[in-house]
């Protein structure tokens, strides 16, 4: 699967030096991965108040479909309307985030960690910053608004015009250590062998 291009194009000026300052560098130390497992795995899971506000929401809609139809048709809604709530909410916490073989995963997209030229934790303050009007908008963004961390990748990539990637993480400073010691170990981290979406 090709890489999703992600960097920064030569001659433009960087709109994200602020959101440098804004976010925070973690140290490099941290526990080291293990022979055979990635060094950062993650799924950006609905916490589960989320789902209980959704799946009620979509029993209170059924509730009120359901007053104003006769018979056996009273069941349609729950039927119909429930499960769509479930099966959004399961696709909404279906993004993964990893940093594995050289390699930084976020869902389906992947950047080779040798294009990182920067790695910062944003906290939610910073990541309002990140996400608000200073934003580039050629920027890659992956944010999930019920985490509230986030990583600021800037990216160093002539042929890219992709200035960064801001990733909503809920441990965003053990991602940038393994984003660091991948980029330190020259792109090689340990990890199972094909990557899985």
């Amino acid at each position: 699967m090709p890489r999703r291009d992600r960097g920064r194009a030569a001659g433009r000026p960087a709109p994200w030096h602020t959101l440098v300052s804004v976010a925070q560098h973690p140290t490099s130390s941290g526990p080291a991965a293990t022979s055979g497992v990635p060094s950062y795995r993650e799924r950006l899971w609905v916490p589960w108040w989320l789902w209980v506000l959704g799946l009620g929401l979509a029993a209170l809609g059924s509730a009120e479909v359901y007053l104003g139809a006769p018979g056996l048709a009273t069941w349609v809604p729950y039927v119909v309307l429930v499960p769509l709530a479930a099966l959004g909410l399961w696709w909404l916490g279906r993004i993964r985030v990893a940093v594995r073989d050289g390699e930084l995963w976020v869902d389906d997209a992947h950047l080779p960690v040798r294009y990182v030229a920067e790695v910062g934790v944003l906290d939610a303050a910073g990541k309002r910053t990140a996400l608000g009007p200073q934003a580039d908008p050629l920027a890659f963004v992956v944010q999930r608004p019920w985490v509230p961390g986030a990583v600021l990748v800037v990216l160093d990539d002539p042929a890219d015009p992709t200035p960064y990637w801001v990733v909503s993480a809920r441990r965003p400073e053990r991602l940038a250590r393994a984003l660091r010691a991948a980029k330190a170990a020259g792109g090689l981290t340990p990890g199972a062998g094909s990557a899985t979406g």
